[in-house]
């Protein structure tokens, strides 16, 4: 820690608890647990997205701001396309639950950047244009927070959530 600095510990434990989820909201695993196979791959009436597409995207794009986060030479995908499945539909009966550990292991990867005390949580990544890991954690959790709200709304229009 550099001298007349104050340890940012804190600030990491409160994106740690930011990343795992909960407290005001439900968490990933709430959110995407006992979803019915049939359903996985709906869209309710006038949306344009079934839970499928909702959790390829989240695994995507925090798939893309950890690699981003982990140093120079990722590249992202093309926006939108690379951010989204092709199909509303899991490609096979695995598809989901795969999605989801993936998701989970980005997501440990994150809080594992957020808890190193060697990295800045303030100093600009020399590969970018001026983003910090504060930010790139914080953009993972306001990212997460929003789509998992859509998916309790997209499976309550289908039927599949209970509070």
């Amino acid at each position: 820690m550099a001298e007349g600095r104050s340890s940012d510990a804190p600030v990491r434990e409160h994106l740690v608890d930011l990343l795992e989820g909960g407290g005001a909201h439900a968490t990933f695993g709430e959110a995407v647990a006992d979803l019915p196979a049939g359903l996985r791959g709906e869209r309710p009436a006038g949306l344009p997205y079934s839970p499928w597409e909702l959790l390829e995207h989240m695994r995507l794009a925090q798939w893309d701001i950890v690699e981003f986060s982990r140093g120079p030479g990722h590249d992202s995908p093309p926006w939108p396309g690379g951010y989204w499945p092709a199909d509303p539909r899991p490609p096979d009966g695995r598809a989901w639950q795969r999605s989801i550990r993936v998701f989970e292991r980005d997501r440990r990867q994150m809080i594992e950047f957020v808890r190193d005390p060697g990295r800045d949580l303030r100093e600009p990544l020399n590969w970018g244009d001026g983003q910090t890991l504060l930010r790139e954690a914080l953009l993972v959790a306001d990212h997460t927070a929003y789509h998992l709200g859509q998916l309790i709304v997209v499976r309550r229009l289908l039927g599949a959530w209970e509070e």
